[in-house]
Parts: C-alpha cells; structure tokens; sequence
C-alpha cells in the first residue's frame, strides 16, 4: 500500500488495494460511487479474515486449548483498536453488534426499559436514516412516550433557534447523526452535544457517514453513546459498533440473553457479566472483528486527515462540473464546508430511477431513492434522489464519467 508524499494521497496506488475496482460493467469500466451505501473491500481487510478462517478459526473466550486463545488475543486486539480509533476511554466501552442499526436498537431498547416512561420525549432531527427514527417511535408507542423532531432547512441544515426550548419539553435522549445519508450534510454534533448536557439529557450520535471520512473522537466530543457500521469503513458486512461511557453501560439492562453475557446462572436468578460482554450475548462475528479492525489500521496508514483533504477536493471539482449542466439541482448544503462523500442531486424533471439506469448502463453505480430517509424527501416535495457518494479511491476521471453519464441520460431521457 502507497500513500503518496506529502499530504497528498496517492489514488492510483490505493486502487490496487482494491481488486473489485478491475469490474467492467456492460463492457465499461466501474465507477464506483455507491460508497454511502457500502464501501469496497482492500485487500488487507480480505487477507485478514482469511487468515483467520485459514489458521485460528476457533470460538472466543471460553475455551482454553490454543485456537480458542489465539482468537481471543486477535478479537480483543481488535477492539483496542476501535477504542483507539475512536479515542475511548477504555477498550470495554466498546460493543460489537451486526452493524449501526443494531447499535441504536439496542440503546432504544435497553435505555427505554430502564428510563423513559409515559409522556417522556425522545428528541430526533429531521434529516434522520430510518434506522435511527423507526426504533425511537416503537419505543414511543410502547412506552406511551412522544417523538420530537429538530425541523431542517432549505439548504439541508438542521434549524438549531428553538433547540433549547424542545431541550426543556421532557426529553430523556437525543439521538441524530453526524452526517447525513441523504445529504451529506455534517451536522454541529460537538454543539448539539453540549446543549443536550446543560439540560443534563444524554445523545447518541450516529457516526455511521462521518468515521470514513473524518476524525471523531467520544471524549471531545462527549457523546454518551455512538454507533457506526464497519461495512462503510471499507471493512465487512454484519459487523459494527457501539460506543457507550462506562457509566451509561453500567446503567443499562442486557440487551439479549445467552451464552457470554452471564457470570452465572441458576434456575432461580442469573447474574450478568461486566463490559463490554454484558451486551455481547452469543457467538460473535470473530472474522468481522478481526476485519474491521485491518480496515481501521488501513485508514489510520492512509490518514483521516489525508482522506478528508482528498475526498473535499474531488467533491469540489464534482459540483463545479455538474453545475454545468442544465438543470442539475443540488439537494442539500451547497457549502461543501458543511457536506462530507455525498452529492445528492437531481436533474431536470428526470426521474431518479430513470437517471440510475441509464448510468448503470455506461457502468456508472449510483443510489437512487429516498435513501432510507423519507421524512427528508418530503421535506422537498421530491420522490427521491440521486446520490453519488465518493470514497479514497474516487478519482477525477470518474467525477468526468459521471458528468458525460448525466449529459447522456439528460439526452435519452430529456
């Protein structure tokens, strides 16, 4: 793996690490901008969990023969790393669940169990995934409790005026996310944070858009719980994270009962094991673990700031060529201070499905749709967009073969 010189990438020598970027689509090369939905698998990653398969397949923390000791060390060396990654206090504050939408599921389940009661209020915004609104309101409707909602503007930024006047109106959590699946917005989270605190109200913040992309770090930005998904961190499928302070974790009830989250059990009462393995029950995915924990070493070689400086250069000379082009409409922060690997678009009176498939035809992978995210359609009055969304080895040629997709589908179509 190259990384170039200076604070420069270098993008072609990352391309390698990818062997899916050598697909031809319909006899075109793939480009690939589909990454908010999934990124592309290194090599790193792949030869991690095959290794694993290949020579210490064998379950976690339970059996003393060799295999079984060599798994542990590799998956709990793997979650140091997602600590250190994240700048957790302690590698224990880290749980490993199928990805971010189990994360927030679990929190919802565990914190609604314990704290929220009738006529309580779980405060969300406007531009949510559905990820993170669905298990709110199913917790709301058993628990009699009601949803609020921080409204979103033209531009795709959150309207932050009466934020303490909601604050004060019985919530007991505040949940949103870092950075927007549909838009790309990046949301003030270190600010939403702080104002939630004066009201002495616990966050969770979903980082499932903002840990490819960007630092982030729970202790500076004091967030009390913290989801993200590895598979959009260029590492496996069915493995993600949740982050919790000590003190919240320690709060709340298991989230399933089984094997490895018991210290023990009798027919008459269980007793639950310490952290992280308290919310940890069953088999886990060892080879995910051990997988995301290669693709967060490879992002650390590469650097987040590196990453970032990149992916905001080619976002810039996207949108400066896309702009060219009649009716194009950007859907969401038109500051791409404000916006991070997404541009969200529409052309013309083109349908999103409509422009998707002339793409995919020219090799061109797009998201088409609402994005799992509804409310922020209809925020627009629109059916859906299209998304493109970039990652580290997006290049400038394939920003050009987006644009002369576009100019096709607009003649075809138009």
């Amino acid at each position: 793996m190259t990384i170039g010189e200076g604070h420069r990438l270098d993008v072609t020598a990352i391309r390698k690490d990818f062997p899916i970027l050598e697909t031809t689509v319909y006899g075109y090369p793939l480009v690939y901008l589909d990454n908010a939905a999934t990124t592309q698998k290194p090599l790193v990653v792949l030869n991690a969990m095959d290794e694993y398969y290949r020579t210490i397949n064998s379950n976690v923390h339970r059996g003393v023969h060799h295999l079984s000791q060599e798994a542990t060390e590799a998956c709990e060396a793997a979650r140091g790393i997602v600590a250190e990654f994240i700048n957790a206090r302690y590698a224990h504050e880290v749980i490993f669940t199928r990805g971010t939408t189990e994360s927030i599921n679990l929190v919802a389940a565990c914190f609604g169990k314990r704290f929220l009661k009738e006529g309580d209020s779980i405060l969300v915004s406007g531009m949510e995934h559905h990820s993170n609104i669905v298990p709110w309101q199913m917790l709301c409707e058993e628990r009699g409790a009601r949803l609020q909602v921080i409204p979103i503007d033209e531009h795709g930024e959150l309207e932050l005026e009466g934020l303490d006047r909601m604050l004060a109106d019985g919530v007991k959590l505040v949940a949103f996310n870092y950075v927007s699946n549909a838009l790309g917005t990046i949301n003030p989270a270190k600010e939403l944070i702080a104002a939630a605190h004066r009201h002495g109200i616990p966050v969770l913040l979903d980082a499932a858009q903002a840990v490819q992309h960007m630092e982030v770090d729970v202790r500076d930005l004091d967030v009390d719980f913290l989801a993200f998904s590895s598979h959009k961190l260029y590492g496996p499928t069915g493995i993600g994270v949740l982050y919790g302070k000590e003190e919240w974790l320690n709060k709340l009830p298991p989230y399933q009962g089984g094997g490895e989250m018991i210290k023990t059990v009798t027919f008459e009462k269980t007793t639950y094991n310490d952290l992280p393995f308290k919310f940890e029950a069953g088999t886990p995915d060892m080879a995910g673990m051990i997988g995301l924990g290669a693709a967060i070493r490879y992002v650390q070689a590469l650097g987040l700031d590196r990453i970032r400086s990149a992916e905001h250069e080619l976002m810039e000379y996207a949108l400066d060529t896309l702009r060219e082009i009649d009716g194009f409409r950007l859907i969401g922060p038109v500051d791409t201070r404000h916006r991070a690997g997404v541009i969200s678009f529409l052309v013309g009176d083109i349908h999103p499905f409509d422009m998707g498939e002339i793409l995919d035809q020219q090799g061109i992978a797009v998201r088409t749709g609402h994005h799992c995210a509804q409310p922020v359609m209809d925020r627009y009055c629109i059916p859906g967009t299209v998304r493109a969304s970039m990652a580290v080895y997006n290049t400038a040629a394939e920003m050009d073969r987006l644009a002369a997709g576009i100019r096709k589908a607009v003649t075809l179509l138009g």
